[in-house]
């Protein structure tokens, strides 16, 4: 399922670092201290990789019109 800006804004600060999918190895982490990552799974060589797009609000879902 794919998220929404709505969803994103909801997503709240837990004791624990969770994920928010949205497919593709896309997928908000939200921190304990509240800060929200957009890091994706990827696999390279037959390992898994995180490339880290930035923080939120920083980087959003809104594509940007040229």
């Amino acid at each position: 399922m794919q998220l929404s800006e709505f969803k994103i804004s909801k997503a709240k600060s837990r004791e624990k670092p969770y994920k928010l999918a949205d497919g593709g190895g896309l997928f908000l982490l939200v921190k304990p201290n509240g800060s929200k990552l957009w890091p994706q799974k990827y696999r390279h060589l037959g390992k898994e990789r995180l490339l880290s797009h930035g923080e939120n609000p920083d980087v959003t879902l809104v594509q940007p019109e040229f």
